[in-house]
């Protein structure tokens, strides 16, 4: 089952605790281990809002 299928049937039985960590499982498996400290300026959400919009880009683009 691939990992939209198995979205979908976890939204359609949302009791099937069992898919559910399935799931959870799947998406963590390949979740990136990189971590980011929170922005504490103005400047610095500026700056994360931009690289943001160029990642969105870049996947549209790809």
């Amino acid at each position: 089952m691939t990992k939209g299928e198995l979205r979908a049937y976890v939204i359609a039985h949302p009791n099937n605790r069992s898919a559910f960590h399935t799931f959870v499982d799947r998406f963590t498996a390949e979740a990136s281990p990189a971590t980011y400290n929170i922005p504490n300026s103005t400047d610095e959400v500026k700056e994360v809002e931009v690289l943001i919009k160029q990642k969105l880009s870049h996947l549209k683009t790809s």
